[in-house]
């Protein structure tokens, strides 16, 4: 075979593996938010072993930015209701942390109940865990957002999300802030 035929052949040979792994982009509504949005890559991963998970890469490589993959839906149907969304995560390389979070904001477009995983984060390299984010949906709520969390450098995948409503005996998140508040001031 003459050489040119064997590098058109192989140029050919990479662009088609090449086009085979990359990732699809993600559905609506999912999106890109957080602080540093710009530096990271998401979408839907068809490397082996994670076909059809999630990812959110920082592409910039820079350990100070953050970002998150994030879902708005309407409040409306879990007014009053304590839910759950739980989902399979896995990391590689994340210099700082990853988890699953939760917002629930009200028709001013306020946060009105959060939770963030930073008390339980994930670090460096983890295989598929399960991990939940439980939260009450006060009743003017309208608007709830979930996804997954990376800041820092490294990756996130998620897979195998769950939305769902749960019974009170199911305890709700709080971020645990190293003390509690006094209940009366020290004057």
């Amino acid at each position: 075979m003459k050489p040119h035929y064997v590098l058109a052949a192989a140029i050919a040979a990479s662009s088609v593996l090449a086009l085979a792994a990359a990732p699809e982009p993600l559905p609506a509504p999912w999106q890109l938010a957080g602080g540093h949005p710009q530096k990271f890559s998401a979408g839907i991963d068809q490397d082996e072993g994670f076909k059809g998970a999630k990812f959110l890469r920082n592409a910039a490589d820079d350990p100070k930015a953050w970002a998150a993959l994030a879902q708005p839906i309407s409040a409306q149907n879990y007014l009053g209701q304590r839910i759950r969304f739980r989902a399979f995560v896995k990391t590689r390389d994340v210099s700082g942390w990853a988890g699953l979070w939760m917002r629930i904001d009200n028709r001013a477009g306020r946060g009105i109940a959060f939770y963030n995983s930073a008390d339980r984060p994930i670090k460096g390299s983890a295989d598929w865990q399960e991990r939940s984010v439980v939260l009450d949906v006060p009743p003017d709520a309208a608007v709830i957002v979930f996804g997954v969390v990376n800041n820092g450098k490294g990756q996130v995948w998620i897979d195998r999300l769950g939305f769902e409503t749960v019974g009170q005996d199911v305890p709700v998140d709080t971020l645990d802030r190293g003390h509690a508040l006094p209940t009366a001031p020290v004057l």
